[in-house]
């Protein structure tokens, strides 16, 4: 999942970033209205995390020019102001919900989840691929009823191809939706994260669902996923 955290204050924004980081989201920054109208229109976002204090452009402007030009990424807004009818301004222009600083990480964070159910509810609740299984909700992964132990960041990578089954998904298209925009390590880091899910969803199963298609990118296929299943039960 990707999400745009703006925030003037830049050393909150990196923090909110490592943390976000650490539970498996791609994170990008911006610090003031015009930067972050542009990058949410620009780019596809799962949500937004906004301040309503911001240079520039402040929060309602952002909200109200974004849904104006018809980009209904959820918004979750942030502000030191501590009112209703701050809180109703903003979820009238189209914000979806609404904190209060000062919060909690793991307040935030239950937020930020519960925004991204919302939006998911029109999708199947458990993703399935084969007899590959990934719940969004719980962060489980199982295989044929077996549970999985994944990071978060292996998480991430799963269900971007869960989402996309069958699809050749690109290393550039795997970093900007799984990593962000800021992203400073190692080139080779999505291979190296495939070869971790493949050890962990097909290896011990006898099972080559996720594959390289060399010069394009990796795909994970429903149809190959079936086909070795049904090998494994004929013999």
């Amino acid at each position: 999942m990707r999400v745009l955290v703006v925030d003037d204050e830049v050393r909150f924004a990196k923090s909110l970033r490592r943390g976000l980081i650490e539970e498996g989201f791609a994170v990008d920054l911006a610090h003031d209205g015009e930067e972050a109208l542009w990058a949410a229109t620009e780019q596809a976002y799962d949500i937004i995390v906004l301040d309503l204090m911001l240079p520039k452009l402040n929060g309602y402007r952002v909200i109200e020019r974004l849904r104006a030009r018809g980009v209904w990424t959820p918004i979750l807004m942030l502000t030191a102001k501590d009112g209703d009818h701050e809180e109703a301004d903003a979820l009238d222009l189209g914000a979806d919900d609404y904190l209060t600083k000062p919060f909690s990480f793991v307040v935030l964070l239950s937020h930020i989840r519960a925004l991204l159910r919302r939006i998911t509810s029109d999708r199947p609740s458990v993703l399935a691929v084969g007899n590959l299984t990934l719940d969004p909700v719980s962060f489980q992964v199982a295989r044929a009823g077996e549970c999985i132990e994944v990071t978060p960041r292996e998480f991430s990578l799963l269900e971007y191809f869960m989402r996309n089954p069958g699809k050749v998904i690109s290393k550039s298209e795997l970093l900007d939706h799984v990593w962000d925009a800021a992203f400073e390590g190692p080139l080779n880091v999505v291979q190296v994260y495939i070869g971790y899910l493949r050890k962990k969803i097909d290896v011990p199963f006898g099972i080559e669902s996720l594959v390289t298609v060399r010069g394009f990118g990796y795909r994970l296929d429903p149809i190959v996923a079936a086909l070795s299943e049904a090998n494994l039960i004929v013999t």
